[in-house]
């Protein structure tokens, strides 16, 4: 490896490939594919030398298959990377699509990096800072990721979706890079000298330089929470991201852009951050120690979240926060800037460009009238189009004459205002009302969403994208919370608002409905769906509650409780069931599923009150699929009190599922069926069935032919324990890492944790009781930071566990380890557990 541990050291030296090389290399513009497996190493560890041998080489066949179905040419391969030029770089994407396809079922994890340039063709093969570049960027991914330089992204097809990464660091280069990845899957950061997500502005940055500077200095020179300060539409948000950018360097582990505009409960920032980060565990235990940079935009509407964020920094000695907010935070450390209008020399130079026109006295005096605040002037400067800059002052100046003498707000904000408040008035009646229409979305919304909710016509949406009205950025639209207030009081002014309101919800209801179905199959399309549209989702639940459509409130709760499940919001899952049937006690089916819902994300005895309700409801209305999740659900909520009951709720769910053709929930009843035979002791049922271990090995083929990774990945999880408890280790520990790869890779933060625990019982079994309790106390705090107590999982597991860890530590080191594992992020905790599993297998 190279000194950074971040590619192969053959990959390159001087920019220049040095092993053999074929002669019929494509010459000019080409586009380079590098490949490599992530984390080879403890792979080879985990599948021993004769397994891993055998995945290394269909790895291969399979890849080469792709790279010459797509016309590319093989420079070279060196142990398990690849580098093969492609003389198309849609014939590259293609070949890169269809290897990850192909080792989708695979043990074997690839990352895959693409440039395009114009290498020199030597003797010796590629000569260039391209080759360079291509292989920076593909060890900057993760397994199961691929990216794009730019100079690649501008050469695909247009409807390809692609995640606009930002611009990153790379080792050797001067400028930064800006990397693309192909899709929307969620990823941890990139692996690249300074990481970063900060949003690249369309337009130019005018003016604001010693601002910039201010700001950078304070974070240089220690301040650790750092709030921009001022009214709406100062350029606080533009300011921040400047100054964040200059820091970027400076913050190995990266610089994050936080959007809080569309959150209005402080509960939420923190799980916000952590799924901004990626992180699988809390933001303070992702975070530890790095060296990051969190810039907290919009915080004025979550300003309840002050205190967690003043923990938060706290916990991580090298975090750093920059906020913006419409007030101050008001907790300790916090050092205030306030963000004043622009000078006048800058607001003239921003209007002008904006504008694209000359500075005279006119532009000067139009300014000074608007205060010379940034986001007034842009609006302004928008209306350059149709009207002269003498028009504007003059209308806009009798906007501002009906203001004056006023009370209640600040002088500025009442020219904002008034700005606003002038470009409405310019415009057409169908962009008005579609302009106050659209603030019933909450977090932006899809082109669909606005047909379907109040009618827009892009030619009007696009309109107001260019009145600067609306903001357009990754297929979705949205509005600057300045502009959205304004336009939701335009909206209640109308007489339809709360029809609009009521019709934002149902669609939002249809949408996860429509999802619901998806969930079971864990099909992360649909998961990832949810999650972005999930202030809109909010926003519609709250709604819905307000016009006491309680039934309504009780069918969307139900929809969205495996989702709340699955992405580990489960104390905002139990509060909306719990509000949602604490409304409405109608004997319905809504109240019936909304009944299994929490019961799912409950963990105490309300879990078997809610099943139980659930299943007597489904019953006397005659639903069949409704009484076979009852039972689904009220056997996990009985198994801790009563496994032989569980064992039979499980089956009879089972059989059920199967004749309604319903796989995947089939597949989860079956996992907790084999769990409970297993804890019963039976190895075989009645009639010659398969029990205990045999349900679980056939229900993990199943799963796999289905494509349910997360069903694949407990039921690994479940073998595992099972062997161990054989005496089987050697066969335990590679299913282990196995199952928790597949949670990373679906993003479920409630089995990673449990994965966790798991590892604790192996390395309390191996005697290593410092490691395990490390390992068993993150797992206990990543729990509580969900919202689940680690012991409910499995009391029998988990005193078993405690007791082995308790047997071999005296109470001061026990103490100590606990300590010491609580503060661990879960990566670490992960790292742990496995480099003392290696140091017992390199001793024996």
């Amino acid at each position: 490896m190279d000194p950074d541990g971040l590619m192969p050291r053959w990959m390159y030296r001087s920019g220049r490939i040095m092993t053999g090389v074929p002669r019929d290399l494509p010459s000019g513009t080409v586009t380079l594919l590098f490949t490599d497996i992530e984390s080879s190493t403890r792979l080879l560890a985990e599948l021993g030398p004769e397994a891993y041998a055998k995945a290394l080489a269909e790895h291969r066949r399979r890849l080469r298959e792709a790279f010459v179905r797509r016309a590319g040419v093989e420079v070279d391969t060196q142990g398990d990377a690849f580098f093969v030029a492609f003389p198309t770089a849609v014939g590259a994407l293609e070949a890169a699509q269809e290897g990850q396809q192909a080792l989708a079922a695979s043990p074997i994890r690839v990352r895959i990096g693409l440039h395009t340039g114009t290498p020199h063709l030597a003797e010796e093969g590629y000569v260039g800072q391209d080759v360079h570049k291509a292989a920076r960027i593909a060890a900057a991914g993760h397994g199961g990721q691929v990216l794009l330089s730019k100079e690649t992204q501008v050469l695909m097809k247009a409807d390809l979706q692609v995640t606009d990464l930002g611009e990153h660091r790379l080792k050797d280069f001067d400028g930064p890079v800006w990397i693309f990845q192909v899709g929307s899957e969620r990823f941890p950061p990139l692996k690249t000298i300074s990481n970063t997500n900060l949003p690249r502005p369309a337009s130019s940055f005018v003016g604001r330089e010693r601002e910039v500077s201010d700001v950078a200095s304070l974070i240089r020179q220690g301040a650790r929470l750092v709030t921009l300060t001022g009214p709406g539409g100062t350029g606080k948000t533009r300011l921040a991201i400047e100054a964040a950018s200059e820091l970027v360097p400076e913050h190995r582990s990266g610089v994050f852009w936080i959007a809080l505009a569309g959150l209005r409960d402080p509960a939420l920032v923190l799980d916000t951050i952590g799924q901004t980060l990626g992180a699988n565990d809390g933001p303070a235990e992702h975070i530890g120690e790095r060296e990051m940079l969190l810039l907290l935009d919009n915080l004025e509407q979550v300003v309840g979240v002050a205190p967690e964020l003043a923990v938060l920094v706290e916990r991580c000695p090298n975090l750093r926060l920059l906020g913006t907010s419409r007030e101050r935070l008001r907790v300790r450390g916090e050092v205030e800037y306030r963000v004043l209008p622009l000078a006048e020399p800058e607001a003239v130079e921003l209007f002008s460009a904006r504008a694209r026109t000359n500075p005279d006295d006119t532009i000067r005096e139009l300014c000074r009238a608007l205060d010379n605040l940034p986001l007034a002037l842009e609006l302004a400067a928008a209306r350059t189009r149709s009207l002269s800059v003498r028009q504007i002052l003059e209308r806009l100046s009798r906007r501002l004459d009906l203001l004056q003498g006023g009370r209640d707000a600040d002088a500025r904000q009442q020219t904002l205002r008034a700005t606003i408040d002038w470009s409405y008035d310019l415009l057409s009646p169908e962009e008005r009302r579609l302009f106050a229409r659209l603030s019933v979305f909450s977090g932006g919304w899809t082109l669909e969403a606005a047909e379907a909710v109040v009618e827009a016509e892009l030619d009007t949406l696009q309109s107001l994208i260019d009145k600067s009205l609306v903001r357009f950025l990754d297929e979705r639209y949205s509005m600057l919370e300045t502009i959205r207030d304004f336009a939701s009081e335009r909206l209640q002014e109308s007489t339809e608002a709360q029809d609009l309101q009521r019709k934002h919800a149902e669609h939002f209801l249809a949408v996860a409905e429509e999802a619901e179905p998806y969930l079971p199959a864990y099909q992360r399309e649909w998961i990832d769906r949810l999650e972005v549209e999930h202030d809109n989702l909010r926003a519609a639940f709250d709604r819905l509650e307000s016009f006491g459509e309680t039934r309504l409130a009780l069918r969307l709760a139900g929809a969205l409780s495996r989702f709340w499940l699955v992405k580990g919001h489960l104390a905002e899952g139990r509060r909306r069931l719990g509000a949602a049937l604490d409304a409405d006690d109608h004997p319905t089916a809504a109240r019936a599923k909304a009944l299994d819902g929490a019961s799912m994300t409950a963990d105490d005895a309300a879990s078997r009150v809610h099943a139980e309700e659930g299943l007597a409801l489904h019953r006397a209305l005659g639903d069949a699929w409704g009484i076979a999740h009852s039972q689904l659900t009220l056997g996990s909520a009985v198994a801790i009190d009563d496994m032989p009951m569980a064992r039979e709720l499980y089956d009879e769910s089972a059989r059920a599922f199967r004749e309604l053709g319903d796989e995947h929930l089939a597949l989860i009843a079956i996992r907790g069926l084999a769990w409970a035979c297993i804890t019963l002791g039976e190895r075989e049922r009645g009639r010659g069935e398969p029990a205990g271990r045999a349900l679980h090995e056939e229900n993990l083929h199943r799963a796999r032919a289905l494509g349910n990774r997360r069903v694949e990945a407990i039921t690994l999880g479940a073998l595992a324990i099972h062997a161990l408890q054989d005496g089987q280790l050697d066969d335990a520990i590679p299913m282990l890492l196995e199952s928790h790869r597949l949670h990373l890779a679906i993003g479920d933060p409630l089995q990673s944790a449990f994965d966790l625990f798991r590892f604790s019982h192996v390395l309390a079994v191996k005697e290593k009781a410092e490691a395990a309790a490390r390992a068993f106390a993150c797992s206990d705090a990543l729990c509580e930071e969900i919202g689940l107590r680690l012991r409910t999982w499995d009391p029998e597991f988990f005193d078993e566990t405690m007791a082995m860890i308790r047997s071999q530590l005296d109470e001061a080191a026990f103490a100590e380890a606990w300590d010491e594992g609580r503060k661990l992020t879960a990566e670490a905790a992960v790292t742990l557990a496995l480099d003392t599993l290696e140091s017992l297998d390199s001793t024996r």
